[in-house]
């Protein structure tokens, strides 16, 4: 149903060396952290939280994080986010 580039976020985890994820999900995606993080774990050596906090979209970033030395913050939203 909903295309996560797991295979982009496992490549971008490698190429920078991260050590720790966090995985920033709406509420209507969160019942799939752990499949996404059984993946990410699955594919790196990264260790893999799942933000339990609210999340209003991307904006919305735990900023929190910082507090237990995340690398690299993966979100996840419902909307496919267009650059031009």
């Amino acid at each position: 149903m909903y295309d996560f580039d797991l295979k982009g976020a496992i490549q971008e985890i490698k190429k920078q060396k991260v050590k720790k994820v966090l995985l920033h999900l709406p509420d209507g995606l969160k019942p799939r952290a752990n499949e996404i993080q059984r993946e990410i774990k699955k594919e790196t050596n990264a260790e893999v939280f799942i933000w339990a906090g609210s999340c209003y979209g991307a904006c919305d970033l735990p900023i929190e994080s910082k507090n237990i030395g995340i690398d690299l913050i993966i979100h996840f939203g419902h909307t496919k986010w267009r650059i031009t």
